[in-house]
């Protein structure tokens, strides 16, 4: 009799555990996904959203969790369910041409983000050694380069999934800063609408930054790449997703929309709560932004900040290149994916090699990181909304989506996401 409890117990114990364990095992593209969108493209972006305007954004963190969630969810959904990339079931609804001028603006637009991610993770080591930045960034993008065709897909997966805990480095930092709750909650549930065209030109970013083209590439193709390491190798194999996958992907497409906008919400804080309130608003570098956090929040946050982008670099880097040359496989027909040996796969993994080795340049060339990443996040945020027309296009097509289509809310909310999009950015020019 005695036994009862402890056996009941037990049992309850390894439910949680397997439930806890499920949980992680479900967690995988949607995770790496929003992790990669706090690239140093992001963390420059709401660097100088904080630095420049307080906590006067600070809303937009809360605002673009449910709408990234629901793009993410649908890009998630069209991979899943037509068995093809982003770029390969565009094919069927736009035109080749606009298809062609997408890929290339893609390429452009991640090939100045490696570059400036790059420049942003060798300004932090050469705070740590005194080595210049410069030295760092080769070694940096020739094993990014190396890594990204020697591993598969299975442990890059891994890799990543796992470098999206330097991502907490952030939320710690805001803690540190010690704020004021009560006016924080404020500016976070009561928006304070832009007034100039400067402030205008942040909220395009941060949305650009938020809902940005390279991520709706990567995540349909991580759900085509998820696919083939389970066996499916052929298109037919992988059409259509039962409710179960469905439902998990849900989760984790939540999860990590959650973690990337907690990331950014700190961000905002800290460089508000210091380097807004002590007049540092010009930020042009990560490496002005994390000594100038030295002496106002203590030389442990200043590190946590610094170490937050060389983690973030590597995580982002592949995902960058990787999307651009999924784009351009399945817009020119190319044999693609992770799992491929690069003789086969050659032109996939040039793409790949080519974006990185551009982002290099970029740097040996001294292009300012910080204002390149910010009006690069400003493009994105004009053109995500065209590329976001498209996606409704396909996933509210019942015969390409497999008589999955995304539900009604989703639609709902990627044309609100569409519209606002096209508003902020008419908004920047007009105010």
């Amino acid at each position: 009799m005695s036994k009862a409890p402890s056996e009941n117990s037990a049992k309850a114990s390894d439910h949680t555990g397997n439930r806890f364990t499920r949980f992680l095992r479900i967690l995988g593209p949607g995770l790496v996904t929003g992790a990669a969108d706090d690239d140093p493209s992001g963390i420059a972006t709401y660097s100088i959203a904080g630095a420049q305007h307080g906590l006067g954004l600070l809303w937009t963190a809360l605002l673009t969790w449910p709408l990234m969630g629901a793009v993410q969810m649908m890009c998630a959904r069209i991979g899943m369910v037509t068995g093809m990339g982003l770029a390969g079931a565009l094919r069927k609804k736009v035109p080749k041409p606009l298809l062609v001028t997408a890929s290339f603006a893609l390429f452009a637009a991640n090939t100045i983000n490696i570059g400036a991610d790059l420049a942003g993770m060798g300004d932090a080591m050469e705070m740590f050694t005194g080595i210049n930045s410069h030295y760092w960034v080769l070694p940096f993008g020739v094993a990014i380069a190396v890594a990204t065709i020697r591993f598969r897909y299975d442990a890059i997966a891994n890799i990543l999934k796992w470098l999206a805990l330097v991502l907490f480095a952030y939320v710690i930092t805001g803690f540190i800063v010690k704020p004021d709750w009560g006016l924080v909650a404020r500016h976070t549930f009561i928006p304070t609408f832009p007034k100039d065209h400067d402030a205008w030109g942040t909220l395009v970013a941060l949305l650009g930054t938020t809902i940005s083209p390279y991520l709706f590439f990567w995540q349909s193709s991580q759900e085509v790449e998820e696919e083939k390491s389970r066996g499916k190798k052929k298109l037919a194999q992988r059409r259509g997703a039962s409710d179960r996958h469905i439902e998990d992907r849900k989760w984790d497409v939540g999860v990590g929309t959650l973690v990337s906008n907690a990331v950014m919400f700190f961000i905002i804080l800290t460089t508000a709560l210091t380097l807004h309130k002590s007049g540092h608003t010009h930020v042009e570098t990560s490496r002005q932004a994390a000594e100038a956090l030295r002496p106002l929040a203590g030389n442990f946050a200043a590190i946590l900040f610094t170490v937050g982008l060389v983690g973030v670099g590597f995580l982002a880097v592949p995902t960058l290149a990787g999307s651009a040359a999924y784009a351009f496989a399945e817009t020119f027909g190319w044999r693609q994916g992770l799992d491929e040996q690069f003789p086969r796969a050659r032109a996939f993994y040039v793409a790949i090699v080519t974006a990185v080795a551009l982002g290099v340049v970029l740097d040996l060339l001294n292009v300012s990181a910080m204002q390149a990443l910010y009006w690069s996040a400003v493009v994105n945020g004009i053109l995500a909304p065209f590329l976001l027309v498209g996606i409704l296009l396909v996933a509210r097509d019942k015969e390409l989506m497999q008589g999955q289509p995304s539900s009604r809310l989703s639609m709902v909310v990627v044309t609100i996401t569409t519209v606002l999009m096209f508003g902020a950015a008419i908004g920047m020019f007009v105010f």
